[in-house]
């Protein structure tokens, strides 16, 4: 039913100019189908233009576990042929598919040798991953770091199997140093029987020239020696068990370890091997002859957690993870049987509010990883911004596999430089975050400060060009409690102390330059008996335990724990044979894990219940790399959270090292703050933290920064010029000693003394005809109201009581009515006295009985009744004016009524009105006895000061309100006084000579003939 094999063999010579191979080695089988095969392969071979370095016949005898060093020695003198460099001298023998060295030639063979795991036995062995190296892809595409500055190159070489049959393809990983020889030795991983196969440096020297054409399938790789402090803190656990004669007694633990990345084909690959127990790959087949396998520790990332777990699944094989907590991996339903030692960081997000709202920072840029976590993370992280009143400047989200140099990084780092955001959020999976600071060689981002998680840690310590771009930044970690003795133990153990695991020589030698006596490669070099992990380099740091050391030893004790109570229960259920040589599926532990809960020596309880922990604690570490190289983690801060309204955070700035382009700490806002005295006006379409500011009112102040709302002063205070403080308002009136007032106050009196004196020159004069001629009696009560009217202004002066408020309106109201009352009775009786003309009339008799005094009375009465009834109903009272005049309360009299006080001037105003049209009507009479003239200007005086003084006092407020009232009150009765007893008191004082009666005669008669003569001019009397 099967194919021909030769179409299989055009397959590979399509595939092979394709990829620019065209310098191949060929093996194949020894016999007859073999040497077929090797004939069209060259023929074929011969028209593709690829050319046959050298061919292999594999004999079928030979064991594929068994091959003899020989055979790799004439490999490597082949290669030295078609190489430009003889190789490094290497013996190796090749046993299920898996190439290790038989014979240390030389230091440096040693020292480059990698076997796929490292492995010491014991009753019980756990399976665990350390990401100790990995690969880097092509340099089109990159998946992991950035700006990488390896220390060893390597070279992808496809390796490929013939038997014309299937093609398998694998990436070799070595070291080349630089200026050295280069020689491939290849790791093969081949299925069912077969032989590794490898390209020499002229392959690659090939494949470089042919590049223009076709990418060539080299690579780098990166040593991470800070994660082999995970292997210390394993080593550590499982001593420290081994040891311990109350747990897991009678019994050992050991280990096989591999390395551990996220990698398509090596993570499988290595899984494989721990569950087959050797290089062949069979489908759910185990060759060791006792499994002993318990459980998996693995996952620096939830991507290779993810990638094994899948695997682990088909046989219930417990894993536990030391890496960060992932939401996804906790989905019981597709990894029942993963555990996750750390807990939930969803309270990191509060802790990164915390942190921003402490430093006043509220314009953010966020930077998550492009899948599901990351999108859960920024859903979560905006929502409790939106609650804090923190804005998203812009976000970007970072993919987990990018093109290197592509045109967007461009755009992407000349974003983030020129973004005015001063601070940088970081969330995601390590592999997501290269494109952050991949093009920082050409793009600094020093005046940014970046906040990120613990996980960060294992980016940070692979940068040395770019770290400088993280410094003064800040990492959240989960708090650890210091584990007792593990110091020490980093500080004495060397590779002597585990020479199984040459991962420790690579990194003592890499290190220290020298190797102690009793380690896998033997003495190299002169070691000094003080030589101590200690003094590792910053970039490596062992003796500060990260998150993931700490976690990984409490995995050991967890899986140990779960052990140890499995057993006790064998033996409680009596089976002691079975405890004494235990036969354990890994499954079995599963109830056990779930329910296990212990404390770990640092005194921390450890469980993997979801709600573990009440108080979540983070410690806040800042990243120190100035000089570059540093690469300090320096613990500056804690952050407790328990609930969204019960967390603290404690903060050290003294120690914060900030971003080399700040002096101090910097800021990250939209706008600049509004100071005290401004408050926030949001700016139309855009985030809440981008606003204008606005000066409070006058009657308004704010007293912090960034005010929503200005608050409005009581009414006893008043805002400071500076509209940030409220200061009580001074008491103050109209009063004698302030300048209006005493000025008002001088003028009443003067107009007082002044009516005084006139009223003395009327007594005085009383039987002259001038006196005697307007009325007396009336001129008397007249002048002695003027000078009640003066000196009642003076009511309206200091400060208001209730005596006073009282007095005020009344007293002026009652005055004025006398007052005004008067010139009406003297304007009638001049009326009536030019009527009389026959004696013994009634106008007559009206004139010599005083009727018209009797207006005087009935009047007053009238204005006394309205002021009555506005006294019973709504009295004056004093009160404050606290608006009128800026940080002064007046004291002033409220009229209770403004209608009874409009009553009152308004029937003042009508008595007025009536004088007024009287002395009009009657003012040419003759004008010897007649004052109607004087009179009618009086009241045209006294009614223009009114009418001026309603809308002049509505208009203003305070103090001047009342003294507007008390100059109207001066300027009405000062022109009264004017108006009708100055002329008097002119002819009196300074023309005595026209106060006399035959003169007063004499122009009595000069006036009625001025009278006739206009009477006949006018044409009412016939001059004949």
């Amino acid at each position: 039913m099967a194919n021909s094999d030769n179409s299989v063999a055009c397959g590979i010579h399509s595939l092979l100019p394709h990829c620019g191979w065209i310098w191949v080695a060929l093996f194949v089988s020894n016999d007859m189908k073999g040497e077929q095969s090797l004939q069209y392969i060259e023929a074929e071979m011969v028209k593709k233009g690829v050319c046959l370095a050298y061919s292999e016949k594999l004999p079928d005898t030979k064991s594929s576990c068994h091959i003899e060093t020989t055979d790799a020695e004439s490999l490597e003198v082949q290669a030295s042929q078609w190489g430009e460099h003889q190789a490094d001298g290497w013996g190796a023998q090749l046993c299920g598919g898996v190439l290790y060295n038989s014979q240390v030639k030389n230091d440096w063979n040693c020292l480059d040798y990698l076997k796929p795991s490292v492995f010491r036995d014991g009753d019980l062995v756990l399976g665990v991953f350390f990401p100790l190296y990995y690969m880097e892809p092509e340099r089109e595409m990159i998946q992991l770091s950035f700006l990488l500055k390896p220390e060893y190159k390597v070279v992808a070489s496809w390796l490929f199997r013939v038997d014309l049959r299937t093609i398998v393809l694998t990436v070799s990983v070595l070291e080349l140093p630089s200026r050295k020889d280069i020689f491939h030795r290849s790791q093969s991983k081949s299925v069912g029987s077969g032989e590794a196969y490898a390209l020499s440096a002229k392959d690659l020297h090939q494949c470089n020239e042919n590049r223009e054409h076709f990418p060539c399938p080299t690579g780098k790789a990166r040593w991470l020696w800070k994660n082999y402090q995970h292997v210390l803190a394993f080593h550590f656990a499982i001593q420290e068990i081994n040891k311990n004669p109350h747990l897991l007694p009678n019994m050992s633990l050991g280990y096989q370890f591999y390395n551990g990345f996220p990698s398509d084909q090596f993570t499988l690959w290595s899984t494989l091997h721990w569950l087959s127990g050797q290089g062949i790959f069979v489908p759910n087949y185990n060759c060791k002859k006792q499994d002993k396998s318990v459980a998996i520790i693995a996952g620096t990332t939830s991507t290779f957690s993810a990638e094994i777990g899948t695997l682990l699944e088909l046989y219930k094989i417990p894993q536990i993870t030391y890496g960060p907590f992932d939401p996804l991996l906790s989905d019981k339903d597709q990894f029942p049987s993963l555990y996750q030692m750390a807990t939930s960081d969803s309270s990191v997000v509060h802790g990164m509010i915390s942190l921003l709202l402490h430093f006043g920072w509220t314009w953010v840029a966020l930077f998550v990883s492009d899948d599901m976590k990351g999108e859960q993370f920024l859903r979560y992280f905006e929502a409790e911004m939106v609650k804090k009143g923190l804005c998203v400047a812009f976000t970007q989200k970072l993919p987990a596999t990018k093109r290197l140099y592509a045109s967007t990084d461009i755009t992407f780092m000349t974003r983030i430089s020129l973004s005015s955001a001063n601070v940088h959020v970081l969330y995601g999976e390590v592999r997501s975050l290269i494109s952050v600071d991949f093009a920082g060689e050409y793009f600094l981002t020093m005046g940014k400060v970046w906040i990120m998680v613990a996980k960060w840690n294992i980016v940070v310590h692979e940068t040395y060009r770019a770290l400088h771009s993280f410094h003064g930044g800040f990492s959240f970690s989960q708090h650890k409690g210091e584990i007792p003795g593990l110091k020490h133990f980093l500080k004495t153990v060397d590779p002597s102390h585990y020479p199984e695991d040459f991962y420790f020589v690579k990194l003592w030698f890499h290190i220290f330059r020298c190797l102690p006596a009793g380690s896998q490669c033997g003495e190299i070099g002169d070691c000094p008996p003080n030589n101590s992990l200690e003094f590792s380099p910053g970039d490596i740091d062992i003796m500060t335990i990260s998150d993931s050391s700490y976690f990984i030893y409490n995995a050991v004790y967890a899986v140990a724990h779960a052990l140890h109570k499995m057993f006790l229960e064998k033996v409680e259920m009596g089976s002691p044979g079975d405890a004494a040589q235990p036969k354990l599926l890994p499954w079995q532990l599963h109830p056990l894990l779930k329910k296990i809960q212990f404390r770990n020596s640092a005194g921390y309880n450890i469980s993997f219940h979801e709600t573990r922990h009440d108080v979540v604690q983070y410690d806040i570490q800042n990243i120190v790399n100035f000089p570059v190289g540093l690469g300090l983690m320096v613990n500056i801060g804690k952050f407790f959270f328990k609930s969204s309204h019960d967390e603290a955070l404690v903060i050290n700035e003294e120690m914060i090292e900030w971003p080399v382009a700040f002096k101090k700490t910097p800021q990250s806002v939209c706008s600049q703050s509004c100071g005290p005295g401004f408050r926030k006006v949001p700016q139309e379409g855009r985030p809440v933290c981008c606003y204008t500011c606005t000066f409070c009112t006058d009657r308004d102040i704010s007293n912090q920064t960034d005010a929503e709302q200005c608050i409005r002063c009581a009414d006893h205070e008043y805002p400071n010029m500076e509209r940030n403080r409220c200061l009580p308002k001074l008491v103050t009136f109209l009063a004698f000693e302030e300048s209006l007032g005493m000025a008002l106050a001088c003028t009443a009196l003067c107009f007082s003394v002044l009516t005084a004196v006139v009223l003395w020159v009327f007594v005085k004069h009383r039987d002259t005809p001038i006196v005697k001629a307007n009325n007396r009696t009336l001129s008397y009560i007249l002048l002695i109201t003027l000078l009640l009217c003066f000196l009642c202004s003076l009511l309206f002066i200091g400060r208001p009581n209730t005596a006073t408020c009282l007095l005020r309106q009344i007293t002026f109201g009652l005055v004025f009515t006398v007052a005004v009352s008067t010139v009406l009775a003297k304007t009638i009786t001049v009326i009536l006295a030019f009527k009389v003309t026959k004696p013994g009339r009634t106008i007559r008799r009206l004139l010599v009985s005083g009727a018209s005094n009797s207006v005087i009375p009935i009047c007053f009465l009238i204005q006394l009744a309205i002021c009555g009834i506005w006294l019973g109903t709504s009295p004056p009272f004093i009160d404050t004016d606290v608006h009128s005049e800026h940080g002064h309360i007046i004291l002033v009299c409220n009229k209770g009524s403004a209608t009874a006080f409009y009553c009152v001037l308004g029937y003042l105003g009508s008595l007025a009105l009536a004088s007024f049209t009287v002395a009009f009507l009657a003012r040419n009479l003759p004008d010897t006895f007649n004052e109607a003239k004087f009179l009618t200007f009086s009241m045209l005086v006294f009614c223009s000061v009114w009418v001026t003084f309603l809308p002049v006092y509505h208009s203003t407020k305070g103090k001047v309100m009342v003294a507007v009232e008390v100059f109207s009150i001066l300027a009405s009765s000062a022109g009264l006084l004017g108006c009708i007893f100055l002329p008097k008191c002119y002819i009196i004082l300074i023309r005595p000579e026209r106060n006399s009666l035959k003169d007063l005669k004499k122009r009595a008669t000069v006036s009625r003939l001025k009278s006739i003569s206009k009477i006949v001019g006018d044409g009412f009397i016939d001059p004949k």
